[in-house]
């Protein structure tokens, strides 16, 4: 019996514009279908609840975080300069991401323009190498903060901050540039459907019909050799910090001293361990079912967003007292 071919098989699921046998439409396709969660369509509505749930926590958070640092002049340090660039990332993420995937969810909108799938590809792996790299600049602030507190103040100017950033940005917008030109010469001549709720990167590049090993090998380059060296560079800040923490002379300050930075190491935690855990399960779990993959995927991507000002709301003294204090103030 002869085979179907792929792309009548998913006949139904394209645009009239595209159902008649015309593989020329797909070489340069104008618009892609995002499938959501594949063999979970009937479930979405139900799947978006706790989706939709993470979002409206992510804005409230990280919009108090932001609020709380601007109305509070003794939070203008560093420390929380990096966190407010945290949640303005965060919530560009959420931006990102969700409105669409919500109405792919919701309303069955899956079509989403060639060019704007690859500009929600930029601007999730833009954010999330910047994110890594606030995650490295929170990581220098806690080992100049507990190794030489004395010199704090003076190695970690505002100008030192503003450059800092400027660093990070600048890193992210350049690293993760040629990646959508890259997508965008392939020809796609095998299907327009993405298996995903939003436009992933290596969703995007196996839909391709030519070889994609340029776009791998540089993706690979990205993930290991910029946010792998992030990694180091947390690694070395924090072997310096134990280190510090261990010379302390009492039990009490060792434990103070280590939770300031409990809060950051979670955070580092949330980041990196499920980015590990996916590229595990691609590489090493094939007979895992595609809808796991991608749900896991989805959640791994949304996650840190939801929990950073959670995290930092709650465990951060002096910004759970500020908060408290506004909150009680404006009540009374």
């Amino acid at each position: 019996m002869q085979e179907t071919p792929f792309c009548l098989r998913f006949r139904h699921l394209l645009p009239y514009s595209m159902s008649e046998s015309n593989t020329t439409d797909f070489i340069n396709p104008s618009t892609f279908i995002l499938q959501g969660i594949p063999g979970l369509e009937a479930a979405h509505v139900w799947i978006s609840i706790p989706f939709c749930t993470m979002y409206i926590i992510a804005i409230l958070g990280n919009f108090s975080i932001l609020f709380t640092v601007k109305r509070e002049p003794s939070l203008h340090e560093p420390m929380y300069y990096f966190l407010c660039m945290l949640a303005v990332n965060d919530l560009v993420v959420y931006t990102s991401i969700l409105p669409k995937m919500l109405a792919v969810f919701w309303f069955n909108s899956r079509e989403i323009d060639f060019s704007a799938c690859l500009t929600q590809m930029y601007f999730i792996l833009i954010f999330s190498v910047m994110e890594s790299g606030i995650l490295v600049a929170m990581a220098f602030d806690r080992y100049v903060a507990i190794c030489h507190p004395l010199r704090h103040s003076t190695i970690l100017t505002n100008p030192l901050v503003a450059k800092i950033v400027l660093a990070m940005v600048l890193r992210g917008c350049i690293v993760v540039l040629p990646i959508p030109f890259l997508v965008r010469q392939w020809p796609y001549c095998r299907t327009n459907i993405i298996p995903q709720p939003y436009c992933a990167h290596i969703a995007v590049v196996n839909l391709a019909c030519s070889d994609t090993r340029v776009s791998s090998y540089y993706g690979l380059f990205v993930q290991f050799c910029v946010m792998g060296l992030d990694g180091i560079f947390i690694g070395v800040s924090y072997t310096q910090i134990l280190r510090a923490i261990f010379i302390l002379p009492t039990k009490d300050a060792r434990l103070k001293t280590l939770g300031t930075c409990g809060s950051h190491l979670f955070l580092i935690s949330v980041f990196y361990i499920p980015g590990v855990i996916i590229s595990l399960m691609n590489r090493f779990a094939q007979n895992v079912p595609l809808n796991f993959h991608v749900l896991i995927a989805t959640v791994s991507v949304l996650m840190p967003p939801t929990l950073n000002p959670i995290i930092y709301g709650v465990r951060t003294k002096h910004i759970r007292g500020r908060l408290l204090r506004l909150f009680t103030h404006k009540e009374t």
